[in-house]
């Protein structure tokens, strides 16, 4: 648990160490996938979905281009190339009074990304279960 669940996110995307997500997320976290229908909610899917992340989005290429954020939630708009696709999305981060992830949505474009990105998460999530 943290006061400043932001900036322990980049930390935790910069040093690309997943393991730091679970002390950031309440019990009731809420994952919401740009390829999945249904909310995913509890820490443990909130989790499994970050981390699947991790390995699909997170290489030299991701940055975060912007960020516009209030006092308890962010928006970050991100960019990265995977297998010669430009990724372009946002991370809508909104966390409660003691500084837990309450809710993480990711929104992604264009088209031909969400199908990559639909696939390589459907292939790490179903080797997890």
């Amino acid at each position: 648990m943290t006061n400043n669940p932001l900036a322990s996110w980049h930390r935790i995307v910069r040093e690309n160490d997943p393991s730091g997500i679970e002390a950031l997320l309440a019990e009731d976290a809420v994952f919401h996938s740009p390829v999945v229908h249904t909310p995913q909610r509890g820490h443990k899917l909130t989790a499994l979905y970050l981390a699947a992340a991790f390995h699909v989005f997170f290489n030299p290429t991701f940055r975060y281009v912007r960020e516009i954020v209030g006092d308890r939630d962010a928006m970050l708009e991100f960019e990265t190339e995977i297998d010669g696709v430009l990724v372009n999305g946002v991370d809508l981060i909104k966390w409660n009074d003691t500084g837990q992830i309450i809710e993480f949505k990711v929104m992604l474009r264009p088209l031909k990304a969400i199908n990559l990105i639909h696939q390589r998460m459907a292939a790490l999530l179903q080797s997890a279960s």
